[in-house]
């Protein structure tokens, strides 16, 4: 799989830094950074509304609703609910042929903090449901569009929009040329964590940040547990929110996905294999989360060791082929699972303690922890210094997850000291979210159309 990603071992071995950041300014006389400012739609461009049905065939039906719900609250929540679109969208765009593991789905939304397994905090990229190997641009692009569409849904005026792309995408460039001049190890043990991130943020917006900090500490398999789970006949359940939180009716596949906790294990590392042995299932019930999350299948199972004051609770997710598969080429994992657990450990600082995938007949499946001193931004919170703030935190998290896997001195040579690529990209971000803008709008006709005939869309 290394050659995946670029450059063989051998040819790193042998090129110095200065030889990999002129291979990468050699690579605008074929792409000028310039030309990721383009964005027209094809003349063939399938309709969002097409390909979304088409996903809705592998969802659970009577989700499917609900999914669409979300999506039509704003043409932000279309954004995160339609990665399959953007996908499609942008293989048309340029790339300078540089490939890393990508996100795939890289909007604000899915960054966040979370606790490593050695409980420190720290703020990273932290949905992998998409993850490929492809063109680092794909991100930048998403995370840029994603910018600009949440900055108008919160009446930010246009100025603020761009300052914000600017400012993420300055990070991302300036942070690349910080990794690609430090040592390969260094970059792997770089993380942004809070303690030392402080001192890169603005005096007024560290309250915010230590609000966020001591709010994500809270949240914890202790604490969710009595809000998520009674006591009944002297049993722990799951307490039923539907149809945010159901039972199943069918007992069989119950115990089944009980028993992907033991089925899963193998691919845990092996002395947390041992912790995880020292809790027992207690239940387990159906869980919607996300956005374009919604209708596939997703549980949360509740554990418990000594007593009721140790629970552990882990999400059981479904995970489904790549929207970029159709782009880029099949995944080299046979499990899409798999995949996205190989993704998430190259691209984040430090993953989840109970990280690992099965498969139960069909179905892949990765599991983590449900709740652990995890938390995502609630972008609507923020005012614009705030969120253009958050923005340039977003652009460092990406380029650190991008030099894992790339070659940082590629890409920052490609990238250079200018700001040429910035406003390319921000040129980008505002035509996209123009179309975005229509595509929701079209969405939500459609849906209000269907709606009025009460026949489902499918």
């Amino acid at each position: 799989m290394d050659e995946l990603y670029g450059p063989s071992r051998t040819e790193l071995d042998t090129r110095t830094l200065a030889d990999r950041r002129a291979a990468g300014r050699e690579l605008r006389t074929r792409v000028p950074r310039s030309s990721h400012a383009e964005w027209t739609p094809a003349t063939d461009r399938p309709d969002p509304l097409s390909l979304l049905e088409e996903q809705n065939r592998s969802r659970l039906p009577h989700l499917v609703p609900l999914r669409y719900a979300r999506m039509s609250v704003s043409p932000f929540t279309f954004l995160r609910g339609s990665a399959i679109v953007m996908a499609q969208d942008l293989a048309a765009t340029p790339v300078s042929g540089i490939k890393v593991q990508i996100c795939g789905d890289a909007h604000l939304n899915n960054f966040g903090i979370y606790a490593t397994p050695e409980r420190n905090q720290v703020f990273d990229v932290n949905d992998f449901d998409e993850t490929l190997p492809g063109p680092w641009e794909w991100d930048i692009k998403r995370f840029a569009a994603g910018i600009v569409a949440a900055g108008r849904i919160n009446g930010f005026p246009a100025a603020t929009n761009r300052r914000a792309v600017l400012n993420g995408v300055q990070s991302y460039r300036e942070h690349m040329w910080k990794y690609s001049d430090i040592t390969h190890i260094d970059v792997w043990y770089s993380r942004i964590d809070y303690e030392s991130s402080l001192q890169f943020v603005r005096r007024t917006f560290r309250w915010y940040i230590e609000k966020q900090r001591e709010k994500s500490r809270l949240r914890s398999s202790l604490q969710a547990f009595p809000k998520l789970a009674m006591q009944v006949d002297g049993q722990y359940r799951i307490k039923d929110d539907p149809p945010l939180i159901a039972h199943l009716d069918d007992e069989e596949l119950t115990e089944q996905l009980k028993g992907l906790v033991e089925a899963y294990r193998p691919t845990v590392q092996e002395d947390r294999r041992v912790l995880l042995r020292k809790y027992h299932c207690v239940d387990v019930a159906q869980k919607v989360v996300g956005v374009g999350s919604v209708g596939t299948r997703c549980y949360v199972v509740l554990l418990l060791g000594n007593d009721s004051n140790d629970p552990l609770l882990l999400q059981i997710k479904e995970a489904q082929a790549s929207v970029l598969e159709r782009h880029l080429g099949p995944s080299a994992h046979p499990n899409h699972a798999e995949r996205v657990v190989n993704g998430q450990r190259l691209m984040q600082a430090a993953s989840d303690l109970f990280l690992g995938w099965t498969r139960l007949g069909f179905t892949d499946y990765y599991i983590r922890q449900f709740r652990d001193m995890k938390l995502s931004v609630n972008l609507e919170t923020l005012i614009p210094d705030g969120f253009i703030e958050y923005c340039r935190f977003c652009g460092w998290a990406l380029a650190r997850a991008h030099a894992r896997s790339g070659d940082p001195a590629q890409i920052s040579g490609y990238l250079g000291r200018s700001d040429m690529f910035d406003r390319a990209i921000a040129a980008f971000a505002e035509t996209y979210a123009d179309q975005t803008e229509r595509d929701h709008a079209a969405f939500v006709a459609a849906v209000r159309a269907d709606k009025a005939v009460q026949s489902p869309l499918r």
